[in-house]
């Protein structure tokens, strides 16, 4: 799980200064079609930045969760921690309808279309690995009733105001709240052995990386050119991995046939 930090100081659940004694975690989705971290935070060169002016470390900001998880700018997955994990957050209504805003630490997973089965199955992980961090250091049982749920689990408890989240998008994608308990209580016994999802966000986060590497080295420039000139290659994502399709196109190009 990459991990970043860039507290909202300006907003103003930060600036309240009241604390929670944590009892539990809430896991929410962003209901917008915007995967990057760098919509919600003022961002860096890793994070990404935010030109619009519309993240949430601002004053008149009343909402705020503890952390985000979505898109770097390099396109891999990461979180960010926004609050102290004990500063109390505004992530789930008012009133009786938003009491565990008293009770449990709160994170917002940045939704994409809903669709792409590889971004969910990367920030399904790292929300996995974030909430089994979590339990382990306030002592949770993520099995334990009330204590790992989301938005619509809350509002259905009393606790939270009427959203959907995330239960419109863990089942299209086999996912659901008790899959996602078990999959926290599995990280927290540390079971070591990998499941093909975890090894295919793994690879997919790899792969983006490379993707996004530049070639840096005079040799590398050298071959880039020579290769342009002779049209067998168009130069882009020079370090990313090649499919045996674009390997035949190449060969075919090189020998000309």
């Amino acid at each position: 799980m990459k991990f970043y930090t860039q507290i909202l100081t300006q907003n103003d659940c930060y600036k309240a200064g009241r604390t929670i004694t944590p009892r539990g975690v809430m896991v929410h989705s962003t209901g917008a079609d915007n995967p990057d971290l760098s919509r919600y935070v003022p961002g860096n060169e890793v994070i990404g930045r935010n030109t619009a002016g519309n993240h949430w470390d601002m004053s008149g900001t009343g909402a705020c969760v503890h952390a985000f998880i979505g898109k770097l700018a390099d396109g891999s997955v990461g979180v960010v921690q926004t609050l102290p994990w004990n500063r109390r957050g505004w992530h789930c209504g008012k009133g009786s309808r938003g009491s565990a805003n008293d009770t449990h630490i709160s994170f917002e997973i940045c939704e994409d279309g809903l669709q792409d089965a590889s971004y969910f199955g990367a920030v399904y992980q790292a929300a996995v690995e974030l909430t089994a961090d979590l339990c382990k250091q306030y002592g949770l049982d993520p099995q334990a009733d009330g204590v790992v749920i989301c938005h619509s689990e809350g509002h259905a408890r009393g606790i939270a105001s009427n959203h959907a989240d995330v239960m419109h998008w863990f089942p299209i994608h086999g996912k659901s709240m008790d899959t996602f308990r078990a999959d926290v209580a599995r990280v927290m016994e540390g079971e070591e052995e990998m499941t093909q999802e975890q090894f295919d966000v793994m690879l997919e986060n790899w792969m983006a990386r490379k993707a996004q590497e530049q070639a840096d080295q005079p040799w590398e420039q050298t071959a880039i050119a020579k290769a342009q000139a002779a049209g067998i290659s168009d130069g882009q994502r020079p370090r990313a991995g090649a499919t045996r399709v674009e390997v035949m196109a190449m060969v075919t190009a090189a020998v000309g046939k």
